[in-house]
């Protein structure tokens, strides 16, 4: 996959690219610890604290996308990514601790389930989640990926909180059934907590995190209740993005860009 090989995507100082190896892992699963136990609260356990780092099982399987400061050569936002073939290597999708995902699982062509998503707090800006984006997309395009699922963070484990914005999701935003995540029974949090017509949806959509709101600019649908993780001191809800919402907004770019690449090559081939 050249586009997230070797320097990757570029932006001024800013690169995106796929981790190639235990460093680069390392160094994703540092920030993703400074972010979510000293900045966020989260409650690490022994062996995590102990080495500064956020970091399960899964991380051995996934593919991790880096956004680096090339300036400063330092790992400043990532995503975990995990295809079926990664999965099945890991035992299982990381979701299905809080959702039956079996709708998606059930679904032909492959599927890409998105996590651990973080950014550094100096590069909290366009730029980043452009890169972040961008690299999505192209991993997207290289595996064929059908849909992107996975669980998003509201701040907090009171879901009264965030009743506006989790009525104006389930009211506006629900999966459709044949693809609807559930959260699993002993953990479900009803996100249909204000009727419709009480419902404001601007007011829903400031009290959003800003990564929610980026899925739903690309068209996500949420699965059917939310999940309160008191590890990471959140409430969870799941999200839907089909992939052709993510294409219409990038495959231009790419083609573009591949196809250039494809020609030179073939004149290079033949000169």
């Amino acid at each position: 996959m050249e586009l997230l090989q070797g320097d990757g995507l570029r932006l001024g100082r800013l690169g995106a690219r796929l981790a190639t190896g235990p460093e680069d892992v390392a160094a994703v699963q540092r920030l993703r610890y400074e972010i979510f136990y000293e900045e966020m609260a989260a409650k690490p356990d022994e062996a995590m604290a102990a080495e500064r780092k956020d970091m399960d099982a899964f991380d051995d399987h996934a593919d991790h996308l880096m956004v680096m400061d090339h300036e400063r050569n330092q790992i400043v936002g990532t995503y975990r990514l995990m295809r079926r073939e990664l999965a099945q290597k890991a035992g299982q999708f990381y979701s299905v601790d809080e959702y039956d995902i079996d709708p998606l699982v059930q679904q032909p062509g492959d599927i890409l389930e998105l996590g651990r998503s973080c950014v550094h707090a100096e590069y909290r800006d366009r730029p980043t989640m452009q890169l972040l984006w961008r690299g999505l997309a192209a991993y997207v395009f290289h595996y064929d990926i059908g849909f992107m699922f996975g669980c998003a963070s509201f701040p907090g484990v009171d879901p009264d909180e965030h009743a506006m914005a989790f009525s104006y999701l389930h009211h506006h935003h629900m999966a459709p059934e044949e693809l609807r995540p559930v959260a699993v029974r002993d953990r479900y949090v009803d996100m249909n907590r204000l009727p419709a017509d009480q419902i404001d949806p601007k007011r829903a959509l400031n009290e959003m995190p800003p990564l929610i709101k980026g899925y739903l600019r690309l068209g996500a649908k949420f699965g059917d209740g939310a999940v309160i993780d008191p590890q990471f001191h959140t409430t969870d809800v799941c999200v839907v993005v089909k992939t052709d919402t993510v294409t219409s907004k990038y495959y231009d770019h790419y083609t573009r860009r591949i196809n250039d690449e494809k020609d030179a090559d073939a004149s290079s081939a033949s000169n």
